[in-house]
């Protein structure tokens, strides 16, 4: 059984993983359901044991990593995720938390919306002129869509009416109707192109698009509904922010609700959920928010959630269907994964036909077999997952399913170590692995080899070309030339990318091996701590131990990892092929921020967002979202809002970026009294 510290960093791993996929790929592997089950339990068990909490523990950021495809947007507030309510009674906990943070004399009206299932985005305005849109992202910074967001017609380029503030920053949902959904659909079907999943899918597809004409001829809408930086206006309740919309010109949700009691909460959640099929597009609960702007600041916020409003969320959608057979599928790490194939169903628009099975530790709680009738459920209209087994239905010569005792594509002798319930090929050499190991080697994080995809790896181990990562620089153009469909060009562009990736940094090349445990975070770490492979390859237990953020099982992992001389081999050739990355050893940087907090807010010219809160840590400060009393410094450039406000309420010492500059330049502190 795992222990508790265990638990912490395989739900880190996990959820972090699924967040990557959610958010950056659009290609989610499990349920929304799975997911909040996922995340509540991390939630939980670093509420009780808050030392195990990991440096990249989702609880403590928003989401994942935009694509590098676009240009990046930052934020100037954060676009928060939402606390979950699975059902009434969480809805009902929720309001009486509310009312007891607030003193349940105070008097509280509410705003309920539905909670659409589709892209969220931020638009820009400056003096009135939609001048850049993005994606959400990680939630502090997001993709530059701007030119597809202008082809959404419910997307005004100018505001309507009169005093329009210098910067007005709003978010919203883009959406696709079910009617627009099944007619692009037919017209993809039509031209041969593979089908959209779902709504929500065709949407965050149809805006990722890097030739707006596409996006254009996609019947994409968005409802507006959340304020992000407003410049000299104030609002004293949400309503009024959503009649202010309307009047600027923007698309609210016509089943937005203005609640003045707290049953009123429950009946519209109970209503909108027997409302869901009615409408023409997709929603998965409601949200439901305090109106009063005052009490939404006195509630404040947590490092993930607003205390203030709360997700709703309806009854996950389920269907029976029946088990074919079970597959084995082999990973990078050779863990061996069942999955279900499936009678074909019908669940929210989509047609199911697979479902994972996770292990054969779930498959025996569950007592799963083939040919058992099961009920799956794709809550959220995402990914499939068996919740239940109708054993009244089980055929009589049916018997319980076992994990095979050798590797389904090399044969060798499967293993699963004590106090894990991953089985694994043990034969490291074995085509599924290497399979998976090249294409981790070669992703973007890692190599990033353009040009070396699934069918082009397929081939070349196929062809026997290649056993290992380090194969990929011994390759000649002969070689790829008479592989199936490959030209002289194809050739020769993708032996260019591979000499490219020979320049890559120490972290992309540390996260590219594929070290247990092991991500670009941690990555990272190493690199900045051991600066060459060699340093890393020879690391002790003890003094991998003494880094922060490496624990011991992360440690006990290199440690291994390393032990294996194959793997020890691997290093050597990458370094003969010309891959030994390393880092100098930098000047120490006076911390002339140690102790202290700084907040940036409004334009900055000289640095991003980010490169300027980088600046304040590596100087031994603290950069934060939020002004409060515990304030320092606030960097204040052209269209500060609010957080000037507060600082200047506060008499925080404010800074123009000029003074900033100054500062990090002379390389001294400067005092922080208040005015």
């Amino acid at each position: 059984m795992k222990s508790v510290k265990e638990r912490i960093e395989e739900l880190t791993r996990e959820i972090n993983e699924h967040n990557y996929r959610y958010y950056v790929l659009d290609d989610p592997i499990i349920s929304d359901a799975e997911y909040d089950r996922l995340f509540r339990e991390l939630v939980e068990l670093e509420k009780k044991y808050p030392q195990y909490r990991q440096p990249d523990s989702p609880t403590q950021r928003i989401g994942a990593e935009p694509l590098e495809a676009f240009r990046t947007i930052v934020h100037r507030t954060p676009m928060l995720s939402l606390e979950n309510a699975m059902n009434e009674m969480e809805l009902r906990e929720f309001i009486r938390r509310v009312k007891k943070e607030l003193g349940n004399n105070t008097s509280v009206t509410w705003v309920g919306e539905p909670k659409l299932d589709g892209l969220g985005v931020e638009l820009i305005y400056e003096k009135g002129i939609f001048t850049a849109g993005a994606t959400r992202g990680d939630g502090y910074r997001g993709e530059d869509i701007t030119q597809n967001l202008k082809t959404i017609r419910q997307v005004p380029l100018k505001l309507r009416g009169e005093n329009i503030p210098e910067i007005v920053e709003v978010r919203g949902e883009v959406i696709l109707s079910h009617k627009n959904f099944e007619k692009l659909n037919q017209e993809r079907e039509k031209a041969g192109e593979p089908l959209f999943a779902n709504p929500r899918n065709a949407a965050a597809g149809s805006l990722r698009q890097l030739d707006p004409s596409v996006t254009a001829k996609r019947p994409l809408e968005i409802f507006i509904y959340s304020p992000g930086e407003i410049t000299g206006m104030t609002f004293e309740t949400h309503w009024d922010f959503l009649e202010q919309l309307k009047k600027w010109g923007f698309r609210v949700n016509p089943y937005a609700c203005l609640l003045t009691h707290d049953e009123e909460i429950i009946t519209y959640y109970n209503q909108m959920e027997k409302e869901r099929d009615s409408l023409d597009y997709d929603i998965d609960g409601v949200v439901i928010k305090v109106n009063e702007i005052a009490l939404q600041e006195k509630l404040g916020m947590r490092t993930r959630t607003p205390r203030w409003a709360i997700a709703g969320k309806f009854k996950a959608r389920q269907e029976t269907t029946r088990i074919i057979d079970i597959e084995a599928s082999v990973g990078r790490t050779g863990v061996i994964t069942p999955v279900a194939i499936l009678e074909p169903v019908e669940i929210g628009g989509a047609v199911v036909s697979r479902a994972t099975l996770h292990n054969q530790d779930e498959i025996d709680r569950k007592d799963i077999r083939i040919g058992d009738t099961v009920i799956v459920e794709r809550a959220g209209d995402v990914i499939p997952k068996i919740i239940k087994v109708i054993s009244e239905k089980r055929p009589k010569n049916s018997k319980p399913y076992h994990l095979p005792e050798r590797c389904p594509v090399c044969g060798s002798k499967t293993l699963r170590l004590e106090k894990n319930v991953a089985i694994r090929c043990t034969n490291i050499s074995c085509p599924a692995q290497l399979k998976a190991s090249i294409e981790h080697f070669a992703s973007r994080k890692g190599m990033d080899i353009e040009g070396l995809g699934e069918k082009i790896i397929d081939q070349l181990i196929r062809g026997n070309l290649i056993k290992s990562p380090a194969d990929l620089y011994r390759l000649k153009k002969e070689e790829l030339c008479a592989l199936e469909r490959f030209g002289e060009k194809s050739a020769t562009n993708l032996l260019k990318s591979i000499e490219q990736s020979k320049s890559r940094p120490l972290p992309a090349v540390i996260y590219a091996l594929g070290i247990p445990n092991t991500g670009e975070y941690l990555s990272r770490i190493l690199a900045e701590h051991f600066s060459s492979l060699d340093r890393l390859m020879n690391a002790s237990r003890d003094e991998l131990d003494t880094i922060e953020g490496i624990g011991p099982i992360v440690a006990e992992g290199i440690v291994t990892y390393f032990s294996d001389e194959r793997n020890r081999e691997l290093i050597k050739a990458l370094q003969a092929v010309g891959i030994n990355p390393k880092i100098e050893k930098q000047q120490k940087v006076p911390q002339i921020f140690e102790g202290k907090t700084v907040v940036f807010t409004g334009t900055l010219t000289k640095f991003t967002r980010d490169e300027a809160k980088e600046l304040v840590r590596t100087r031994g400060g603290n950069a934060t979202e939020s002004v409060s009393r515990k304030t320092d410094f606030v960097v204040a450039g052209p269209g500060a809002g609010s957080k000037l406000d507060k600082a200047k309420e506060l008499g925080i010492k404010i800074l123009t970026e000029e003074e900033f500059l100054t500062m990090l330049n002379n390389k001294k502190e400067i005092s922080t009294q208040k005015k």
